[in-house]
């Protein structure tokens, strides 16, 4: 029964997660009210999402709707951006890395409705300061703290004129440049529970797809809606879990 539930747990946030970010929003509390351990539950999040998203990011590449160069730009970014977050969460507090991700949102969330950026264009991603300055920014957050970084991602491929099948892929590489190394982390300090985490896995490799699938055949004009809303959601779930 609990590898089911587990399954279900993947595909719901993978899904979430492949079509506006957000999905640790669905997983990690789930996860956390079913009894796991916190860092078994964050460290099967991890585990999953690596693979889900490598695979979705496959797909779409398959299909030539994104890159090399572009998936190499974002991977190699958002890793350097992941290491210096981690270098600098260590010598940062939990409330004060709270307060970030609260301001970094609620900034990206007011941006978008002062913006008329809707994923309509067809540019390419490409690598200037301020792209380069921005997805390092959102990886470094990401080490640091996490929940919203494919959020953020694609609030920033918005801003860039890029379709947004071709933001979704790239979004997918983000994550799994932020997702590899706190995997090898988490497997090498033994706090993966195997079982549920391969569930966690095969839900959320299923649920990426289909989000691929909804997403080549989704409105672009229902995308910020989408995507306004869960940057609220994970605001609301930060301040929750920053005053228990």
């Amino acid at each position: 029964m609990s590898f089911f539930i587990f399954i279900v747990i993947g595909f719901a946030g993978n899904f979430i997660g492949t079509l506006s970010g957000g999905g640790g929003l669905i997983s990690l509390p789930t996860m956390l009210l079913y009894g796991l351990p916190v860092h078994s539950a964050i460290g099967a999040n991890k585990v999953a999402n690596t693979v889900s998203s490598f695979t979705s990011f496959l797909v779409i590449f398959k299909e030539k709707e994104i890159t090399l160069k572009e998936a190499g730009i974002v991977l190699i970014t958002c890793l350097l951006g992941g290491v210096t977050g981690g270098l600098v969460a260590s010598l940062m507090s939990g409330d004060t890395l709270t307060l970030v991700a609260i301001f970094l949102l609620g900034f990206a969330f007011v941006t978008s409705l002062l913006k008329k950026s809707n994923f309509e264009g067809e540019e390419q991603f490409k690598l200037n300061i301020k792209t380069g300055s921005s997805l390092f920014g959102i990886g470094m957050y990401d080490g640091m703290f996490g929940p919203g970084s494919g959020t953020l991602q694609m609030y920033l491929y918005a801003s860039q004129k890029i379709a947004y099948i071709r933001a979704v892929g790239l979004n997918r590489v983000g994550v799994f440049a932020g997702c590899f190394g706190s995997s090898i982390t988490y497997i090498s300090t033994g706090k993966i529970e195997w079982p549920l985490t391969i569930a966690l896995m095969f839900g959320g490799i299923i649920g990426a797809q289909v989000g691929i699938k909804v997403a080549r055949k989704m409105n672009v004009k229902y995308v910020n809606p989408l995507l306004r809303a869960i940057t609220l959601l994970l605001i609301v779930q930060i301040i929750v879990n920053y005053y228990k």
